[in-house]
């Protein structure tokens, strides 16, 4: 609460803030029933304000950068503001403090001994104003972190806000090969292609050999457990440390605080206000939400958000689980657009991750990337969902590792198990291998190389895979 009195005290001289009745707002209740739930298309002409230079709209003065995000129904992408009090107070301090839990976990560590290297994304001058600034949310914070930080990191900044990922990537790798490097920051997946690339130009049979001093990733974006078979390959070390953040455009929520947990702890000091949806309620045009002190444990919920920025009880899109509540912690689910809700079966991304990595577990397999979507109906008249999947390590047998997936789908989703019941309503799950480099060139042929981008796991409509499947048969 205190955290929300912070934030409504400093906005209520601006536009947002009077409409909204800010100085004389008393409770959370009072807030929330002054103060609507937002999706970014309902607060996007304050902020296209905004980007025009205008002032005092959402969040008080000039917000000069916007992160640029993956668009919606409507836009190509989503301008996401970051002001300065949001960079000071949330991004930079959520990167302190995952430093300062890594070393307090590890105080034999010597991370500082060696350089990180930090994967990022770029700016997008062609998205620019004449007042405002558009970028990825990690060049944002390369172009406003202190200068100093520079001399203990690789690559350079020039390299770091490069566009073109294949040409980064192969930059990245030569300036880094060099370097003592000790920890990683960044996405798995396009870590894992630098990291693939240093070994193609040196030789080496794995990162230790090349960087022997390395025992950090901080890792983030996607979830880590279609990668971790890889990455232990990589990197085979018994000093090598992996920890997971929840850094978004929209703010830093997230810090794996124990090694041994897989959920984050929930950073609630970080000028960041929570409140959440019920998932059983997502689809109600007035859902019942509630504050972060009347969560449940064990639930799904959508996560809404107010912060320093302006975003006002705005919907980021992400899903969450409460695994703990004294302290709060979480594990993200998935996001609310991407599932799969097609005959009623409710599959999320956090099932679909269990699935995989019990049918990874059983055969030996790895996976590299996958995505997954209903078939609604054959020429049979069948119904059921279609997962194309790309190997790093293929099975021996697909289908017995098709088979551990249904299984372990219907073992932790019960509505999942309750449409495969006699495969009335669903029939077994269709798994196609998908050649080596598909999503990678489906990516690049949106533009979307590097950075933040991601694959969409999971679909409750056929647009996607019917794009990757095209691209699979014509090369």
């Amino acid at each position: 609460m205190e955290v929300l009195q912070k934030l409504v005290s400093k906005a209520k001289d601006t536009e947002w803030g009077r409409e909204h009745g800010f100085a004389s707002l008393l409770s959370y209740e009072d807030f929330a029933s002054t103060s609507p739930v937002n999706t970014y298309e309902d607060l996007k002409h304050a902020i296209d304000r905004m980007r025009q230079g205008e002032t005092d709209i959402l969040w008080p003065g000039h917000v000069r950068w916007y992160a640029k995000s993956s668009g919606t129904t409507n836009d190509k992408s989503k301008f996401i503001p970051v002001s300065k009090d949001a960079l000071k107070d949330t991004h930079y301090a959520g990167g302190r403090d995952a430093v300062a839990w890594y070393l307090a976990n590890n105080p034999q560590s010597r991370i500082f001994d060696g350089k990180a290297l930090i994967l990022g994304g770029s700016h997008a001058p062609n998205y620019n104003l004449k007042n405002s600034l558009v970028g990825d949310l990690s060049a944002i914070l390369i172009e406003n972190i202190n200068p100093l930080v520079n001399l203990v990191r690789v690559p350079k900044k020039s390299t770091a806000l490069l566009s073109d990922f294949e040409i980064k990537r192969d930059r990245i790798a030569h300036e880094a090969i060099n370097e003592n490097v000790s920890n990683l920051s960044g996405v798995p997946s396009w870590m894992l292609s630098v990291m693939t690339r240093v070994l193609e130009i040196t030789g080496k049979d794995n990162l230790c050999e090349v960087w022997p001093n390395l025992e950090m990733f901080f890792h983030g974006g996607v979830a880590f457990t279609p990668y971790r078979e890889q990455y232990k390959k990589l990197i085979p070390s018994a000093n090598m440390h992996y920890m997971e953040t929840y850094n978004a455009s929209e703010g830093f929520f997230g810090i794996q605080d124990d090694p041994s947990d897989v959920s984050m702890s929930l950073m609630v000091d970080y000028g960041v206000f929570y409140e959440f949806i019920p998932m059983d309620e997502i689809e109600n045009p007035n859902p019942h939400v509630v504050p972060l002190w009347g969560v449940e444990k064990g639930k799904n919920y959508a996560m809404v958000i107010s912060t320093s920025s302006g975003l006002w009880r705005y919907m980021i899109g992400d899903t969450v689980r409460f695994t703990s509540l004294n302290p709060y912690k979480i594990v993200i689910t998935g996001r609310t657009k991407f599932f799969i809700n097609a005959f009623g079966e409710e599959l999320i991304v956090d099932n679909a991750e269990v699935g995989l990595a019990e049918a990874c577990r059983q055969t030996g397999a790895q996976v590299q990337e996958y995505t997954a979507a209903p078939v609604f109906m054959d020429g049979d008249g069948k119904c059921r969902h279609q997962w194309l999947v790309e190997f790093a390590k293929k099975p021996d047998d697909v289908q017995l590792f098709s088979t551990i997936l249904d299984q372990t789908l219907q073992q932790v989703n019960s509505d999942y198990e309750a449409k495969r019941y006699k495969d009335i309503t669903l029939q077994p799950l269709e798994l196609v291998v998908a050649r080596p480099g598909l999503f990678h060139d489906w990516l690049a042929s949106k533009g979307k190389l590097g950075g933040q981008h991601k694959v969409p796991r999971l679909s409750n409509g056929r647009a996607y895979i019917e794009e990757m499947l095209k691209l699979n048969r014509n090369q």
